[in-house]
């Protein structure tokens, strides 16, 4: 067994190696709140504009690791609390149209990758990749995906391709989306299945969303949730798709599971749907949830360098560009022909 001695060395270490970009994070976040509070606006896109004027913080060593932690566990955290929100009866109300736009939606973009990518001479692995990343979450699902996947000469540059143009897509589809959805006039329900079922990543689903109204928030982050959950089936796919070549490879490689905060926002919606969770306390924790999620929006935006996708080559970026074009097209027919709505 471990003493307190041994381990609170441990934590206090990792608690100073965090902290710088922490504390920049949860700045940014007063700052944007107060503004927005004052003089009207989006909070959400407040921190996230001003991370972007911040961004050489994430090159720089001290701050790194905070910003990656804001990133990451913070708003993991953020979206798992935001399931005191939601109930079941709101997710029956919603039927099963947001499903199938979403299994839809995952199953053509990903296939639509594959078919593109080979008329740009780009080969089927990274049509896959990427329109697995796009159609999922983000990067996260390039992640996973590529956990999966046969390794060859390109496949880390692939990896980071992906991860770098599919954040970058995803940051100005949070800024950008919420403007269709004004001029297309769409509901609160049709607005949150729009942003959930198109934007890229989970932060800036949440932040498109809440920008818009909280009812919109709450479909969009619902309607997210069930597109992260569609990463285990399709990493199951991606494992039987190159099984042959896994079996070549020598050793084992993990496959990621469920993520844990989604286990966590489902706990919290059946909690709260039974009426367990007190009003004061569900209060509490969405003004926790809220804040969480601002820190992460301002990590996110101190990440966000539009100059690194002139690294990565036009092929890759107009393939990424195609799929995000087509997965929106894909999800408004389905809100037009009332499909999404059932």
């Amino acid at each position: 067994m471990f003493s307190l001695e041994v381990i609170r060395p441990r934590l206090l270490e990792a608690f100073q190696h965090k902290m710088p970009g922490v504390l920049i994070c949860i700045t940014i976040a007063l700052a944007t709140t107060f503004i927005a509070d004052h003089y009207g606006g989006p909070t959400l896109l407040y921190a996230l504009l001003f991370g972007m004027t911040l961004h050489f913080l994430s090159e720089e060593g001290r701050c790194l690791a905070g910003v990656e932690f804001a990133a990451r566990t913070i708003l993991r955290l953020g979206v798992a609390l935001l399931g005191v929100r939601i109930t079941i009866e709101q997710v029956a109300d919603l039927g099963v149209g947001p499903v199938l736009t979403v299994v839809c939606g995952v199953a053509f973009t990903i296939a639509f990758g594959a078919v593109v990518a080979r008329l740009l001479g780009l080969n089927r692995d990274m049509g896959l990749l990427t329109g697995g990343s796009v159609a999922i979450c983000g990067a996260s699902a390039a992640l996973a995906l590529s956990a999966v996947m046969p390794r060859h000469a390109t496949h880390e540059r692939n990896t980071i391709m992906t991860v770098v143009g599919v954040t970058t897509l995803s940051t100005m589809a949070m800024v950008i989306y919420p403007l269709i959805v004004g001029v297309l006039r769409l509901d609160d329900g049709e607005a949150g299945i729009f942003l959930g079922g198109t934007i890229h990543d989970v932060a800036q689903v949440v932040g498109a969303g809440y920008m818009i109204s909280e009812s919109t928030g709450d479909v969009s982050t619902f309607v997210k949730l069930l597109r992260v959950a569609m990463l285990v089936p399709t990493v199951m796919i991606f494992m039987f798709l190159f099984r042959r070549h896994r079996q070549e490879e020598e050793g084992n490689r993990k496959v990621p599971m469920l993520p844990n905060f989604l286990i966590a926002f489902v706990a919290l919606v059946v909690i709260n749907s039974l009426g367990w969770i007190p009003p004061l306390v569900a209060e509490g924790f969405t003004d926790l949830s809220r804040w969480c999620l601002v820190t992460a929006i301002a990590a996110l935006g101190i990440k966000t360098s539009f100059q690194k996708l002139a690294v990565v080559g036009w092929k890759p970026v107009i393939l990424m560009v195609a799929e995000t074009l087509f997965l929106l097209l894909l999800v408004l027919a389905f809100i037009h022909f009332d499909l999404a709505t059932w």
